[in-house]
């Protein structure tokens, strides 16, 4: 059960981001080429930096040939759905908080299968949520949103603060499932409502 839970995960993840990275480059006019090269980056770029920290190499897309097909299967639905996608003005927003969630849980249980400090697997968590977003931003010539006064990678790091904290008194399977809500949910809501970090000037 855990497993098939763990593998659900990381395919949502892989889905949500793929579109998330594809309806950017979209925004930007790319070409179709470009499109599916962001959504690929977007997908898997934590996941890969993640791996490589923890010395997980190759690391997991190389080991798995289906993840590929599947960013390139996805990236290519979004393609011919564009103009329903540029329709829904809160599209990318969703996509990116859904993925957020989905891929601070997966880093999270990576660090976690690896042994490492639940501070660490945190760390691992955020990574993987938040900089596949870093690359696609640095790639679309945008500051990443994890630089600006938006909240993104702090609501991986409350997530994973209360993901440590769940386990402990609940299942681990539903801690995972209210990690993800939440990590979601608190970026949503800090969008709806302009919720940010203070900001610092020299």
């Amino acid at each position: 059960m855990t497993q098939n839970i763990s593998y659900f995960i990381e395919v949502l993840g892989i889905i949500v981001f793929t579109i998330s990275g594809a309806f950017s480059a979209m925004q930007k006019r790319f070409d179709a080429f470009g499109v599916l090269i962001i959504g690929f980056v977007t997908a898997l770029g934590g996941g890969t930096i993640r791996d490589v920290l923890i010395g997980f190499t190759p690391v997991t897309w190389m080991r798995t040939p289906d993840i590929p097909i599947l960013i390139f299967v996805t990236g290519i639905i979004t393609l011919f759905i564009k103009n329903y996608i540029k329709n829904l003005k809160t599209t990318f927003v969703f996509f990116d908080a859904v993925g957020l969630g989905l891929f601070t849980m997966i880093g999270i249980q990576k660090g976690v299968v690896t042994g490492l400090d639940p501070g660490i697997c945190i760390i691992l968590g955020t990574i993987t949520g938040s900089f596949g977003g870093v690359l696609r931003d640095i790639l679309l010539n945008n500051i990443p949103q994890i630089f600006r006064k938006e909240i993104y990678a702090t609501a991986c790091i409350v997530g994973g603060v209360i993901y440590f904290l769940l386990i402990q008194v609940i299942d681990k399977d539903l801690s995972r499932v209210i990690t993800i809500s939440l990590v979601c949910g608190i970026r949503l809501v800090a969008v709806k409502y302009n919720l940010s970090m203070p900001k610092f000037y020299a």
